[in-house]
């Protein structure tokens, strides 16, 4: 089965420093920062459209001066790196052992992907990615295709795990089954709304479900 994970907020627990880089970058640019909610809402978009939604009447040279700062500031934090959330590593050790293959489609850009991959063993467990800057962002289900075909496998043969309601619209808009972590951006209720197989409160929760999407697909 391909299992096809969101990164920040499912597999990593990173939202504090996205909203502080982001807070601080605003600071940067003399504009006023946005709250953690409002931030924590645009986790998982692509950066410019992330600023847009943040800021709607912010001018295109701003854009880019906030999208800058933002990025620059966030290499800095990101010199301490985030934390897994609990029993990751171990659930995406189980699934890969089982079999399964391992994808990530992620609000990040390639570079910040493979800054993060260069840093986690985790990182070998995945057999292809996708980040925004690579097509586009969501909740545009065009990087769960893109998987798919890589992979040779129609969109009922996945499953989708995030923790925003981005990851569970792009999986909706192509049937695919998602599944919603509760611990992430994004609040349960909004997740429950996108109707997702199941939220989980943790990551090993996954296992059991994984499991009965193999038996169901190929029995």
């Amino acid at each position: 089965m391909i299992i096809i994970f969101d990164w920040d907020g499912t597999i990593i627990d990173s939202r504090a420093k996205i909203v502080g880089c982001m807070q601080q970058a605003a600071v940067d640019c003399d504009m006023p920062p946005q709250s953690e909610e409002a931030i924590s809402n645009i986790i998982g978009l692509e950066l410019t459209l992330a600023i847009q939604t943040l800021y709607p009447q912010l001018p295109p040279p701003m854009i880019e001066k906030l999208r800058e700062r933002y990025a620059r500031r966030f290499v800095e934090a990101d010199a301490q790196p985030c934390n897994l959330f609990a029993r990751v590593e171990e659930t995406l050790t189980a699934l890969h052992r089982d079999g399964h293959q391992l994808c990530v489609a992620t609000g990040k850009s390639r570079k910040g992907l493979d800054r993060v991959f260069g840093r986690l063993p985790i990182s070998e467990l995945f057999v292809a990615s996708r980040c925004a800057d690579e097509t586009r962002s969501k909740p545009d289900p065009l990087m769960l295709h893109e998987l798919c075909e890589e992979l040779a496998a129609r969109p009922h043969e996945a499953l989708m795990v995030g923790d925003t309601e981005y990851d569970l619209a792009m999986a909706k808009g192509i049937d695919m089954p998602a599944v919603g972590v509760s611990y992430g951006a994004h609040a349960p209720a909004r997740l429950a709304a996108l109707q997702p197989l199941a939220l989980i409160d943790c990551f090993s929760e996954l296992l059991p479900i994984v499991n009965g999407q193999s038996g169901h697909s190929t029995g």
